[in-house]
């Protein structure tokens, strides 16, 4: 998120100022956007997130234009989109919601009962299913990291300045934030602050007086070989275990969860949990897809959400109270296919003091102090 707001407040005409990064891990060994499965999709249930989505495929689909570069390589989206597995009513009218929202806002989401799954993708099981929604338009995956990469070059080539420190305080005046203090006993003075500070955001923003309801969530990730591989590419698929997982190459698989006891972790525990592949995840694989009885387990790791407790949507833009204040944090595992319209956002709101190319509004932090959630319905 940073870069990326870097990136897109420097190539505006209009912005006359300068752009320091401040990024305390430059091996980004734990970075959110190192440790993600780096995946895209339209299935949201508000507009806003559906929006960004929209943005983040073109952006990604036409990269070289974007970044007005011929040495910048093509990155399309990997398309073998999202399949949500309704086995509830309950779930199955989320689905019929979300899927008349999409439909209106252009997404090319299909709802497939289970005889339409089973034609198209025989390898499932799909006793108790009742409802599916697939859409496999700009949507699965895409080479995030590369998004990255050329983020931060670019961004250095227009002018921003990276150092490598931890801010250990703001320096509040009043409604604006004068200076920040780092590490390494440098005081910066500033005319604005945006806090992309990821999971440790309520760290950044404590130091301004301010509350922000994030937290770090754990999240697993398994890479799978499989001995008898699918016939075609597997969705991104939703089971209502909670379980997903989707193609990696040819041959390997990607599935990822929660752990069972879903409670808040600190910014720097990555410790695995092991058993969690055995009891739930590889049992649950085999029951949806018979033919991951023979797999074999190649790589795992845990990553974190920036989880936002209120409604698991992202916290944008000014403070009303500290005006030169910006937030940028809480994506609750969509952050960096969000990453190329938020960035935009962000520079426009920083440059112009408004949303611009698209109303973020809804994300706005004022939501918070209001205590009124943005309920997203389609969460992984």
């Amino acid at each position: 998120m940073g870069s990326s707001v870097a990136w897109w407040t420097l190539r505006d005409p209009d912005f006359t100022g300068r752009v320091l990064v401040i990024e305390p891990e430059p091996g980004y060994e734990r970075a959110a956007t190192s440790l993600t499965n780096s995946c895209i999709r339209q299935q949201f249930g508000t507009e806003v997130n559906i929006r960004a989505s929209q943005f983040g495929a073109e952006f990604v689909n036409n990269f070289r234009n974007f970044m007005e570069d011929e040495a910048a390589p093509d990155i399309p989206v990997w398309s073998f989109g999202y399949l949500y597995l309704a086995q509830s009513e309950a779930m199955a009218h989320v689905l019929r919601q979300n899927h008349a929202l999409q439909s209106g806002l252009g997404v090319a989401t299909q709802l497939l009962s289970p005889a339409e799954i089973a034609e198209r993708y025989p390898f499932y099981d799909l006793d108790g299913v009742t409802l599916g929604s697939h859409n496999a338009v700009d949507e699965g995956y895409f080479d995030g990291g590369t998004v990255f990469d050329w983020f931060r070059r670019k961004s250095r080539a227009l002018g921003a300045e990276w150092v490598t420190a931890r801010v250990t305080d703001l320096r509040r005046d009043g409604r604006r934030i004068s200076a920040v203090m780092l590490d390494t006993g440098d005081e910066v003075a500033c005319g604005a602050v945006v806090n992309c500070a990821g999971t440790r955001g309520p760290e950044i923003a404590a130091m301004a007086g301010l509350d922000l309801p994030v937290e770090p969530r754990k999240r697993f990730s398994f890479v799978f070989e499989a001995e008898d591989p699918l016939p075609v590419a597997l969705p991104l698929t939703i089971d209502p275990s909670g379980l997903h997982v989707r193609s990696d190459g040819p041959r390997t698989y990607l599935a990822g969860c929660a752990p069972a006891d879903d409670a808040p972790v600190q910014p720097d525990d990555f410790e695995m949990d092991w058993d969690i592949w055995e009891d739930r995840v590889w049992p649950t694989l085999a029951a949806r897809v018979p033919a991951f009885e023979r797999i074999r387990l190649r790589t795992a790791w845990a990553g974190h959400y920036d989880y936002n407790t209120l409604d698991q949507n992202a916290v944008l833009g000014p403070h009303p109270e500290i005006t030169n204040f910006h937030f940028c944090n809480g994506f609750s595992g969509h952050g960096l296919q969000h990453s190329p319209a938020i960035g935009r956002g962000l520079s426009e709101m920083l440059i112009h003091g408004a949303w611009r190319s698209l109303d973020l509004s809804d994300l706005s932090v004022t939501r918070i102090a209001e205590n009124r959630p943005l309920i997203e319905p389609a969460v992984i």
